[in-house]
């Protein structure tokens, strides 16, 4: 948990320019938050480039999506962030890209959800010990009625511990901080690029 708004915008700048050199954030595409405390969230402003961030760029707003200063214009997704610091009082941070694996792929599989199984990197999540195991991401048909969308993934939040997926959009993924958040979307990338190579190789 972050102390400061200060604080968190430090953090978010230093990520948002790691997941930029990595191609998960063109243009003004995701999202980038962490918990300032219960009841607040410092998110990255509507409309600005992930890998140019500055300070101004991140605003504070309360976990109903209300910017502490009127004239702050959080991210159209900033519901889905609320909902998973509610959900999950352990979350500290929570990041979306949209990386050309996780679009392209959720694109074409008509899935609910990505089954990953017998990956090493598995055990970058928390409760998995061993590569021996089957874990289920959530795939959720995109919708830009946020709230609408919220609803949809709400009952599917406790099985997908290790993120989820929108499709045609991107990933979410969340963490205890910044740092250990970005560790868990890293992982989750690369299986789902891995996916996508196990596909082509076929």
């Amino acid at each position: 948990m972050h102390k400061s708004l200060l604080q968190a915008a430090h953090g978010l700048i230093a990520i948002g320019a790691r997941m930029d050199a990595r191609g998960w954030v063109p243009a003004s595409s995701g999202n980038l938050s962490a918990r300032l405390d219960d009841q607040r969230m410092a998110i990255t402003r509507s409309g600005v480039h992930k890998g140019r961030l500055t300070e101004a760029d991140i605003i504070e707003v309360d976990f109903d999506g209300v910017p502490r200063r009127t004239a702050d214009k959080p991210s159209a997704e900033t519901l889905l962030h609320c909902q998973l610091y509610r959900h999950f009082p352990a979350v500290g941070a929570v990041l979306h890209g949209h990386s050309v694996a996780a679009t392209a792929l959720s694109m074409v599989t008509h899935e609910e959800s990505l089954i990953l199984q017998d990956y090493e990197i598995l055990k970058a999540f928390p409760g998995i010990t061993t590569h021996q195991t089957v874990a289920s991401v959530p795939v959720f048909d995109n919708d830009q009625d946020i709230a609408r969308l919220a609803d949809v993934i709400a009952p599917s939040l406790e099985a997908a511990p290790i993120g989820y997926i929108l499709r045609g959009h991107g990933v979410y993924a969340w963490g205890p901080d910044i740092e250990r958040c970005f560790w868990r979307l890293e992982a989750l990338e690369f299986l789902i690029s891995c996916e996508c190579e196990r596909r082509l190789m076929r």
